[in-house]
């Protein structure tokens, strides 16, 4: 469902939150005319994983979770928050969704298009070439975020397992 955000209020938003906080005022308020304002109910799924992504997302309030589908079962990788910003992976190189994202709690998001954000890199606009170098940012710390949890089960599986290494 769709509802109305005042642009004062999303330019205030915007502007506090990480992936935009490198924009100036007026960039910000020239973005402000290709978002769209959604509003999502407990339980609601944004999208799903393996969905096209034609889009990415700031949540403006409240909380959706992370889903990652297995063989067995749904599982919830984790919930973000108000201020975060997601959707962008498929965005950048153009493959389905990689996860799923479901409402939590009742949840007003800005959603951006992918052709309305790629028109504006073929136009050379600022604002859009200084979110992707923020989401080049962002993803690059999830990166060294992931590598770190996953050194960090390796090592829990081998104390588990009584896996050592021999060294030659």
């Amino acid at each position: 469902m769709t509802t109305r955000v005042s642009t004062e209020r999303m330019i205030t938003f915007l502007l506090t939150t990480p992936m935009f906080e490198n924009l100036a005022p007026d960039q910000i308020r020239n973005l402000t005319r290709i978002v769209d304002v959604l509003e999502y109910q407990p339980g609601e799924v944004l999208f799903n994983e393996g969905d096209i992504g034609d889009a990415w997302f700031a949540l403006y309030r409240g909380k959706v979770d992370v889903i990652k589908s297995t063989e067995a079962e749904d599982k919830e990788i984790y919930p973000l928050e108000q201020g975060a910003c997601f959707g962008e992976i498929a965005i950048l190189d153009g493959e389905p969704r990689s996860a799923t994202i479901r409402a939590a709690e009742a949840s007003t998001v800005f959603r951006i298009s992918r052709a309305a954000f790629e028109e504006l890199l073929e136009q050379d606009c600022a604002a859009a070439s200084k979110l992707l170098h923020q989401m080049a940012v962002m993803l690059a710390r999830r990166a060294r975020l992931t590598t770190e949890r996953l050194s960090e089960l390796v090592r829990e599986a081998e104390l588990k397992h009584g896996v050592t290494q021999i060294v030659g």
